[in-house]
């Protein structure tokens, strides 16, 4: 591959990234401009939360805090862009994240828990900030495992009101963002006690402060204090001392209580109607995996402008000329570093491009399909836990990268490292999401809503018949089209050979879900509890999750490439999409040698190609992490905006 080979017509990529939702990008491009967006460090938590609630209510005036609510409201109906929005906001994180609390988590609750009266109520206020608020779910003693919160909701019938009290310290709402500062009310999520029988998990409207911003009565206050990052959210937490509220503030499109205290709920079973009051949550989860990709991009732009720019020892004259010092891209160690990192985060860019689709259509859908939703709870799990780990890692690899200079609070990169890093906690443990994707794919998602209790568990562990099914994620007619062309797994075929990558990573993936199968219901035949086995299985658990997400993105990849109209473009990024999948096949080279999927020449021959890649891309690097669209003011990071040039005397950035 030559650089002669390859041609980037950045118009074009720019289109193919923005994608569907192009004019929300721009619009968000064209926003936040100016110095109150502008990045800042070394800020005091008081007066980094000031700015970030400024910035919010600047933002309340534009079209962003419409996307996501219904037209009866003044909204625009268009949860996809409502996603595509927090994405972009990466110039501060903790304003990306404080618009996730006030209009993903507690706007997004109210719509998607509440009934049209709910919406009425209170959504304008949202949108305008007027309304400042919290979702107050997580508990210190709860945290992952929502089902079995201990703050409680009383129905008191002849007040007609419900009595929501914090019975010990372990029930107390913790790390709840807008609730040490700004806001005044909060979705609570309790346990619901109706004429004495408990209804499981629901949630209500409670008022945390008055208009003059006092704790509401029986409503204690504690500021979390500061953190690794994200210091611009006001995270707190809660405690309830028989606050009471009025039966209407139950949001009750699920579960319902009549003046008399007679319990409804057009779902019968308590825990289907558990996973389905979270499942409507969903937008949450898709959105943090978003934010974490352009926390990543940001990075990677960065430390590749820099390491296109910053030369470090000498390369030997030849001919005559000069010995110079070499760019540090131009060592193949820092193509590895960083050409890997570029190549997944396009990846999962496609990825999280096929998930918002799939949200958005989903939720325009006129009937709802249970088999749909599951999927997508399930695909969301994974996705948020791949791609937060990939920001987590590809950051900090930038920061080494550049070096000193990547330490440097000025160069952005510490800020983007502390406030993405809590991204693979929220909106779900990565470890637990990946547990629930895995569980998904053992019951090939019919028996379950979201999740396999134990009882579940063992019913499954009890059949006798399993075959993993491979459902499609993307263009099924090309993803089938290429594997029915792939000449097998034999030496004869090529690396570049992308059929044979897509039946490499579907195999890996089959083999891994059956053989765990296998293995759980071998344990369970020894007279091991359910929970034993599938606790002892967990290694295995988490391997398959992997697997199925990397044959996922790679579908998605292969899709995105498939829509570039420019063939030239499509060819180069067909040689990133070749980096991503073998640099995924390197990585876990030891599995593929040790199920004699590759011989060990093969394996060799993997990591020679990796390495052949790096250097072929090694030009298009730094237009390809622009291509992204992030504004040079959102990067804010002097190494990757001219400075290391004005050192070396040259005036002008280079490019590629």
């Amino acid at each position: 591959m030559t650089e002669q080979a390859l041609r980037l017509d950045e118009a074009e990529l720019r289109g193919l990234l923005d994608g569907r939702w192009a004019r929300v990008r721009e619009h968000i491009r064209d926003t936040v401009r100016g110095d109150l967006f502008a990045p800042v460090h070394g800020l005091s938590v008081e007066d980094h939360r000031a700015r970030t609630l400024a910035q919010l209510k600047a933002l309340a005036k534009t079209d962003l805090p419409a996307y996501g609510f219904p037209e009866s409201v003044g909204g625009s109906d268009d949860v996809g862009a409502s996603v595509v929005g927090f994405e972009m906001l990466v110039a501060d994180l903790s304003l990306m994240v404080k618009t996730g609390v006030q209009w993903g988590l507690f706007g997004g609750a109210i719509r998607a828990l509440g009934t049209d009266r709910h919406h009425a109520e209170y959504l304008p206020g949202v949108m305008s900030v007027e309304l400042p608020g919290c979702f107050a779910m997580t508990e210190t003693g709860h945290g992952s495992d929502v089902q079995h919160l201990r703050t409680r909701a009383v129905y008191d019938p002849a007040a007609e009101e419900f009595v929501v009290h914090t019975p010990d310290e372990s029930a107390r709402k913790d790390y709840i963002g807008n609730a040490a500062r700004d806001g005044r009310m909060a979705v609570v999520f309790a346990q619901l006690e109706v004429d004495g029988e408990e209804q499981g998990v629901h949630a209500l409207m409670v008022p945390i402060r008055d208009g003059e911003g006092r704790p509401a009565p029986g409503v204690r206050i504690e500021d979390c204090g500061p953190k690794a990052g994200l210091n611009g959210v006001d995270n707190g937490r809660l405690w309830f001392d028989r606050v009471r509220v009025p039966r209407t503030n139950l949001l009750n499109r699920y579960g319902d209580v009549a003046p008399d205290g007679t319990y409804s709920s057009p779902i019968e079973s308590k825990n289907r109607r558990f996973f389905t009051m979270l499942g409507t949550l969903i937008r949450g989860r898709i959105s943090v995996a978003g934010g974490a990709g352009s926390a990543a991009k940001a990075a990677l732009a960065i430390a590749l402008r820099y390491s296109d720019t910053r030369r470090q020892f000498t390369r030997p004259g030849v001919d005559g000329e000069p010995e110079q010092e070499v760019r540090v891209l131009d060592y193949l160690a820092q193509q590895r570093k960083l050409l890997p990192a570029l190549a997944r985060t396009y990846a999962l860019h496609f990825a999280q491009e096929e998930l918002v689709t799939r949200l958005h259509e989903l939720s325009r859908s006129a009937e709802g399909d249970d088999h749909a939703q599951r999927e997508l709870e399930s695909r969301a799990a994974g996705l948020k836990a791949v791609a937060t780990w990939h920001a987590t890692a590809t950051i900090q690899t930038c920061r080494e990268a550049c070096g000193g200079a990547g330490y440097l609070s000025e160069n952005r990169i510490p800020q983007l490292k502390a406030d993405s890093d809590i991204f693979t906690t929220f909106e779900g443990d990565n470890t637990v999401l990946l547990q629930q994707l895995t569980k998904g794919l053992l019951t090939n998602f019919q028996d379950s809503f979201g999740d396999l209790d134990q009882l579940g568990l063992a019913r499954f562990m009890a059949g006798k018949v399993f075959e993993t099914v491979i459902e499609r994620t993307a263009a099924l007619p090309l993803i089938d089209r290429l594997i029915d062309a792939a000449p097998g797994r034999g030496e004869e075929a090529s690396l570049y050979n992308r059929g044979w990558q897509l039946e490499l990573l579907e195999d890996r993936e089959k083999h891994v879900v059956e053989g765990l199968a296998g293995r759980l219901r071998r344990a369970r035949k020894d007279g091991s509890d359910a929970f034993e086995v599938f606790n002892r299985a967990q290694d295995h658990v988490l391997a398959a999750g992997r697997a199925h997400m990397d044959r996922v993105v790679l579908e998605a990849f292969v899709a995105g490439i498939d829509r570039c109209g420019d063939k030239a473009t499509a060819k180069l990024l067909n040689r990133l999409c070749d980096l991503y999948v073998l640099s995924v096949v390197e990585e876990d080279r030891a599995w593929f040698l040790e199920h004699e999927r590759l011989s060990t020449a093969r394996a060799k021959a993997v990591t020679q190609a990796v390495n052949d890649l790096c250097r072929g891309l090694r030009p298009y690097a730094v237009r390809l992490a622009d291509g992204f669209g992030l504004r040079d003011e959102w990067l804010a990071a002097p190494i990757a905006l001219g400075s290391e040039h004005a050192r070396q005397g040259d005036p002008q950035p280079r490019r590629g």
